[in-house]
């Protein structure tokens, strides 16, 4: 039987979503505690790979067992799990559903604080100057459509090609914090941070729109901004 599993986490204390050698990963923790639950070795398969230190308000994964569910499941896998993962729903769904593949759309959020706030520490990236948000505005309405996003990717990803199609982008104030939020059908590794780091060099006047564009058509990971730190990042929702 195949389950899905609706859950969020604060990624700070994890090296991202994917199991990996000699590190703790979101989908490790997971695995273990499903797998003493099921009294059987259960693997996650995930909706998509977060970085070290990216957050998820809403994230879905599924996995198979041999039997049903025990009636206690959500109380006793949530005992398990530490407080920074939270499982928040389950429910049988068909033996060819996958968590990542029938994702149609995918949010994500980036947070930014211009003060010295404790309760944004480790959950907002902090800058030190305004920023000009029309022409942030302009740049991201440039990225809209379905277009090759190379310049915003780790060159070194294991994807077929780096075609995505950009469904919204905005920025808009939330209370005192800076918000990006972007949709799209997929988003390659690195993807937002590296969007982010360039948006804000046009929204400190480092770069002007018709070098936004060059970069943008360059291809070329190395023309594009730093990567904005993980910290300000969240996957906020998944439709299927």
């Amino acid at each position: 039987m195949r389950y899905l599993l609706e859950l969020s986490y604060n990624g700070t204390a994890y090296h991202g979503w994917q199991v990996q050698p000699n590190v703790v990963t979101i989908q490790e923790v997971v695995n273990n505690a499903l797998s003493v639950i099921m009294r059987q070795p259960i693997f996650v398969e995930g909706c998509g790979r977060t970085d070290a230190g990216v957050h998820a308000k809403q994230y879905f994964a599924h996995f198979e067992c041999d039997y049903d569910l025990p009636e206690n499941f959500m109380k006793s896998i949530n005992g398990i799990l530490p407080q920074d993962i939270a499982i928040y729903g389950v429910q049988m769904v068909a033996h060819d559903f996958n968590a990542r593949f029938n994702a149609t759309s995918r949010t994500y959020e980036y947070l930014i604080t211009f003060e010295k706030n404790p309760f944004y520490h480790q959950y907002a990236a902090r800058l030190y100057q305004p920023l000009d948000i029309e022409k942030m505005t302009e740049a991201c309405n440039l990225l809209i459509g379905t277009h090759d996003f190379c310049s915003f990717s780790k060159v070194k990803s294991d994807v077929n090609n780096y075609n995505c199609n950009l469904m919204a982008a905005r920025w808009y104030y939330r209370n005192d914090l800076l918000v990006f939020e972007v949709t799209a059908n997929r988003f390659l590794r690195n993807m937002v941070r590296a969007m982010v780091g360039t948006l804000i060099q046009v929204g400190e006047g480092r770069i002007n729109l018709e070098k936004f564009i060059e970069i943008f058509e360059s291809k070329d990971r190395r023309m594009a901004g730093v990567s904005a730190p993980a910290c300000g990042l969240y996957l906020v929702a998944i439709e299927y």
